[in-house]
């Protein structure tokens, strides 16, 4: 049985190199080769011996998801369609600006979290990535935007902010994020890799444990009462936990402050009292908040950031990936029955 050599980091590249009987520095080639220069042919790989490279070929395959769809938006924005089997496909964005480009990457084939507002979370959930189903999303935007090893990379910046939450995939989600950082891989640090949670307060930890990177909350309500109706997993973690969890995170992330991911929704969290009660909760934490222009909140001497909306054109914006989803959890079943009742 071939392995796929995208599931594998650091450790991995070493325990499979080390099975052939090759000497440890023939794993951080291997690596190189593949996440450095894309390769997904051993045959490339020439400072490698023949012998060995055939031994490579017989027990191991560099597979990324298949494309399904390909698209550009109106302004640059590009999204793939991936094929991930068994009748699921998840989307993966790239967001070129002058001096970055940035791949929002999925981490679930769906999401099981149901906040109101979410594409993906209508779409009902099946199953976590696989670590070569997520870090193959940035080998394949990197070979699609034409890395090569005479090309610059094209992907400086990851947000973990695709379809699914990426706390619920920890283990999956925290070995292509060591990938990402990797300097034998993709070397980016950990300032220009962002982790999206709907705030798993007990993943945070493990997080800042793991693989302390820079760490986006999705906030959406300045109260419990609200912020359950929203985004559910609220009755599990209220708000009084999930922000104790940033304080503690903060010990040990790349960036000195918690991004607050907060959506506007017209006439439901979007009114003066809102800003006045989201700045007084999070006064006590590092913060910069990421929504449409809120004056009280820059008032109250908050950084509020203003997202463009990239990518409406192809649905490639924040909370509009869907993708195909066999959906285990019978969500949209569920509610096409209460449609039709």
């Amino acid at each position: 049985m071939t392995v796929n050599l995208l599931d594998f980091e650091r450790t991995g590249f070493a325990q499979f190199c080390a099975g052939l009987g090759e000497k440890p520095f023939r794993a951080r080639q291997l690596m190189r080769w593949i996440h450095q220069s894309g390769v997904d042919d051993f045959d490339a790989m020439t400072d490698i011996s023949k012998a060995s490279r055939e031994e490579m070929k017989k027990l191991a395959v560099i597979r990324a998801p298949d494309v399904v769809r390909d698209t550009t938006a109106a302004d640059g924005t590009r999204k793939w369609l991936l094929n991930v089997g068994t009748g699921n496909a998840i989307e993966t964005v790239f967001i070129p600006e002058r001096n970055r480009g940035t791949l929002c990457v999925s981490s679930q084939a769906g999401c099981a979290l149901a906040c109101t507002f979410c594409s993906t979370g209508r779409q009902g959930f099946n199953r976590n990535l696989t670590v070569a189903e997520i870090i193959g999303q940035l080998w394949l935007a990197n070979r699609q935007l034409g890395r090569s090893v005479e090309t610059p990379r094209p992907v400086t910046n990851v947000v973990m902010m695709g379809m699914g939450e990426p706390l619920a995939n920890f283990d999956n989600v925290v070995a292509a994020l060591q990938l990402m950082l990797d300097d034998d891989a993709y070397g980016l640090s950990r300032r220009r890799v962002t982790l999206s949670t709907s705030g798993l307060v007990p993943a945070i930890d493990r997080l800042r444990d793991a693989c302390p990177v820079a760490l986006a909350v999705s906030l959406h309500a300045p109260t419990d009462e609200l912020r359950s109706e929203i985004v559910p997993i609220n009755k599990k973690y209220p708000l009084k936990e999930l922000l104790a969890a940033c304080v503690r995170y903060l010990d040990r992330a790349p960036r000195d402050f918690i991004t607050f991911e907060y959506v506007m929704l017209a006439g439901v969290n979007d009114s003066t009292e809102h800003a006045r009660q989201l700045a007084k909760l999070l006064k006590a934490v590092p913060s910069k908040i990421n929504l449409i222009p809120f004056d009280v909140l820059m008032q109250k001497d908050f950084t509020v950031m203003v997202r463009r909306t990239r990518g409406d054109d192809i649905d490639a914006a924040c909370g509009q990936l869907a993708g195909q989803v066999q959906d285990k959890t019978r969500r949209r079943e569920k509610r096409a029955a209460i449609a039709t009742a």
